[in-house]
């Protein structure tokens, strides 16, 4: 592990070195701290048009700083998403830079598992595996960024925490020429966590390219990525109360319900997974588009010619290769444990338990897209069908499953932004997940700066349960029973003003699937109503105290079995602004509240979030103060978390922990400190 970080680190440096050429692009700007997105046709031609000059140096000495040279023009798209975006460097927000959103709650320990506070609508249909509870950490084809960028770019992000917790990101891209993009991601967790067989070690890395021909008529899109999870499961700490003894202030003399604690070592560098979960993925993919319409050649003096492409229709196609893997294996079982919660019988303490499937997952789409405006390709038709072949291997037999879909798109963004329309939706006409279907729609206005935005949306999603609950799954313990497809409507509204940032959504959830213990599954055939308020506002104190507050009040029955908080805050008051020509500085207190609520129990063999309704979680606010600040192309983090816990019975400590989920108590106090750097060379 420590030399692939160091193979990691090398490349950065080695790339950087590399792609020093003495030639300085002017009208470039600098990294923004702004979020701001912006339509081109052709970003490429952007490029090709900034203008050159070259410096020499011809004799050896010290050069006086040109800040010039730190500018840098870079855009990003995402797959599913055709504006353009700029990068984000603000640091008001710590969520921008920590694997885990505050809207989660994770079972104690960085890398663990995660499940949402707030109601998440899925947007998965087809074939779903069902294991989800470490999405958060992982690389996506959704998070995958498409470069175009006029100078070499990389960053590198530590993270140092209290438990011996490390995070290292690291990332690298550039263009090789005006056409062509090329760069990679690296992502490391390793968390040893403060209680007995809790370390957590992942590993993520993406490689990413795209091209455009010399004559715009072809474009070509590649990502591989892979994410490598191992997380140690303990099951919870058997008895709350040890938390409050005087004696076991040291977590790791705390009892806990699984791993053999003779096996643990709390180093950062043991990656190794006793007792756990391991799961791997490789996503392959390859997009090719070609582009029909009209070439414009613009003669611009007498020796100089102008180029512009404008396309009428495109065709593309797509594949996606993915591979996945999912182990749960215990080397020292606890015989009691598995039969009060599995109801397996374990005779032999010695036996390794282990639970294990493999799937192969390959698709093709074909796709034509129409632009009714060639010189806006903001707005465009798009038809296509895919064929989808999954191969499993479950409980030592081989499964096949085929699937057939069409989908559809139709998205106008218009320059004025009066109306914009986003319309998606597929079907499955046969196979496996045969029924399924998806609809998205919105409609957003900006109206003036004083209303600004509004948008509103509608989806509906008709999908088939996760394979896990198909009594094929390895990971299905005694559950024969066939479950409906789950329908999922919502609605909503979204308002984005200089006044008050306000979302309304109203959810309708029919036959949805649950597990209603460790290792049982069952399907609420009732209409399940879940309503949400989410409003969010930055308010100026004084010139330099700002208030950014954030809360969500969320409203569904007593006896449904979906479980979220009734009301979510996070309010941030900090001391912000530039100071010392370029000094940004964000320095304050933060504070999570959410209120009290049956939150899901965590069953650690089959990787899921369960309904109980025996334990409330009473949590007090979550405390921390921070100071952020970034100079130039450095920021940097100092964090104090979890003040909350302090205690005063039996002498001063930090032994008050909060609750993520029953039997798993969060972090006690923390020092974090973070660094990143973004080079532009």
């Amino acid at each position: 592990m420590k030399s692939f970080v160091s193979i990691i680190l090398l490349s950065i440096l080695s790339f950087s070195a590399l792609s020093q050429r003495p030639k300085i692009r002017k009208d470039v700007r600098s990294i923004s701290g702004n979020n701001s997105n912006e339509s081109n046709n052709n970003v490429n031609s952007q490029n090709q048009s900034t203008a050159k000059s070259e410096t020499r140096y011809d004799t050896l000495g010290f050069e006086h700083r040109n800040d010039a040279k730190d500018s840098i023009k870079i855009f990003f798209k995402f797959l599913a998403d055709n504006k353009l975006n700029r990068l984000d460097s603000s640091i008001d927000d710590f969520d921008r830079y920590f694997s885990v959103p505050s809207t989660f709650a994770y079972l104690g320990n960085n890398g663990a598992a995660a499940t949402s506070l707030l109601y998440i609508p899925t947007s998965i249909i087809g074939f779903d595996m069902g294991f989800h509870a470490f999405d958060i950490y992982k690389f996506t084809n959704e998070n995958t960024k498409f470069y175009n960028t006029t100078k070499p770019f990389s960053f590198i992000s530590y993270q140092l925490a209290s438990g011996k917790e490390q995070m290292l990101k690291a990332g690298y891209t550039q263009n090789i020429n005006p056409r062509t993009n090329i760069g990679f991601d690296y992502k490391l967790i390793t968390a040893p966590g403060f209680f007995v067989t809790q370390n957590n070690n992942h590993n993520s890395y993406r490689l990413f390219s795209n091209y455009q021909g010399k004559h715009e008529r072809y474009n070509a899109l590649f990502s591989l990525f892979g994410n490598n999870i191992r997380a140690s499961e303990n099951g919870g700490i058997e008895n709350n109360a040890d938390l409050i003894d005087p004696n076991r202030k040291d977590r790791f003399t705390v009892p806990v319900n699984l791993g053999a604690g003779a096996l643990y070592r709390n180093s950062p560098f043991v990656t190794t997974v006793s007792t756990g979960n391991h799961y791997q993925d490789i996503n392959v993919y390859f997009k090719q588009m070609y582009d029909f319409g009209k070439k414009v050649t613009t003669i611009i003096n007498d020796s100089t010619k102008g180029y512009s492409f404008y396309p009428k229709t495109r065709f593309q196609y797509a594949y996606n290769s993915v591979k996945n893997r999912f182990l749960y294996s215990d080397a020292a079982t606890d015989s009691s444990v598995y039969s009060q919660w599995y109801g397996m019988t374990i005779t032999n303490p010695r036996d390794t338990l282990s639970l294990y499937e493999k799937w192969r997952t390959y698709t093709h789409d074909f796709s034509i897209v129409q632009y009714p405006d060639s010189k806006n390709n903001n707005q465009f038709f798009l038809v296509g069908i895919s064929y989808q072949k999954i191969i499993g291997d479950v409980k030592s037999e081989n499964i096949v499953f085929n699937n057939t879909f069409i989908h559809g798109e139709y998205i106008n963004n218009t320059k004025n932004k009066l109306w914009d329309i986003k319309s998606k939706g597929a079907y499955y006409l046969n196979g496996h997940n045969q029924g399924d279907y998806s609809m998205d729609i919105s409609l957003s206005r900006n109206f003036n700066k004083k209303v600004g935005n509004v948008a509103f949306y509608f989806k509906n999603i008709n999908r088939s349960q996760s394979f896990i609950y198909d009594n094929r799954s390895a990971f299905n313990l005694g559950n024969k029973v066939d479950y409906k497809k789950e329908n999922i409507i919502s609605f909503g509204a979204e308002s984005k003003n200089p006044f008050l940032n306000i979302n309304i959504n109203s959810n309708l959830i029919l036959h949805h699937a649950f597990y209603k213990n460790y290792y049982q599954s069952e399907q609420d055939n009732s209409v399940i109503h879940l309503v949400q308020i989410l409003a969010s506002k930055k308010i100026k104190l004084t010139k330099n105290w700002v208030w950014h507050a954030e809360c969500t009040f969320q409203q569904t029955g007593l006896s449904s079995p979906i479980k979220v908080p009734l009301f979510l805050s996070r309010n941030r008051i900090a001391y912000e602004g530039r100071f010392f020509k370029n000094l940004l500085l964000s320095t304050g207190v933060e504070v999570r509240y959410y209120s009290a609520y049956k939150a899901y129990g965590y069953s650690p063999v089959i990787g899921q979030f369960f309904v109980q309704d025996t334990t409330t979680i009473h949590n007090i606010p979550d405390i921390s103060i921070f100071t952020h600040f970034r100079i130039k192309a450095f920021a940097g983090f100092i964090r104090a978390e979890n003040l909350n816990t302090a205690s005063f019975k039996n002498g001063f400590s930090w032994i008050n922990n909060n609750f993520a989920a029953p039997l798993y108590p969060t972090q006690g106090f923390m020092i974090r400190f973070g660094i990143q750097w973004w080079f532009v060379n």
